[in-house]
C-alpha cells in the first residue's frame, strides 16, 4: 500500500477502514480501488460500493528482503485474494499457521495497523487478510 502523508491519509482513511470499492452502472463492473471512469465501457456513472470482506487466496508470496523501517516485521506475506465479487485485491497475510498457508484458503478482511509516524504519533491502519478458518 502507498505510504501517504498523515494530512492525505486521513482524508482517505474510510477508504482504507472499509474497503471502499467502486460500481459501473451501466456495465456493473465492480473494481478496488474506486476508479471514476469505468475502464471496461468508458462510462462515468460510477457509485461507491463496499467491497466484500471475505475471499479466497488465489496465490501468496513471503518476503524476506525489506527495507529498514519494516526489517522488525520479517518476513512478511503477501497475497493475491479474489473477493466474493470477483474483485482482486492484493493485501498482506497475517495470522496464518503454517499448515493453513495454501492456495485456495477462505480469507477475511481485518483491519490493523501498517506503520507508526514518529513524529506525530499517529497510527496508520489499513486492511489484511488473516484465515477464515479456526
Amino acid at each position: 500500500m502507498m505510504v501517504l502523508p498523515t494530512i492525505s491519509y486521513w482524508r482517505a482513511k474510510r477508504y482504507y477502514y472499509n474497503m471502499v470499492g467502486s460500481v459501473c452502472r451501466s456495465c456493473g463492473r465492480e473494481f478496488f480501488p474506486p476508479v471514476k471512469v469505468c475502464p471496461v465501457c468508458g462510462s462515468r456513472d460510477i457509485e461507491q460500493k463496499l467491497m466484500p470482506q471475505m475471499g479466497r487466496l488465489i496465490t501468496y508470496t513471503i518476503t524476506r528482503q525489506l527495507g529498514s523501517s519494516f526489517k522488525r516485521f520479517r518476513p512478511i506475506t503477501f497475497g493475491l485474494v479474489e473477493l466474493d465479487n470477483g474483485v482482486k485485491v492484493l493485501g498482506q497475510l497475517v495470522d496464518f499457521m503454517d499448515e493453513q498457508l495454501r492456495e485456495g484458503i477462505r480469507v477475511r478482511m481485518v483491519i490493523r495497523r501498517l506503520r507508526e509516524d514518529g513524529e506525530d504519533g499517529v497510527i496508520f491502519y489499513g486492511y489484511k487478510f488473516t484465515p477464515d478458518e479456526p
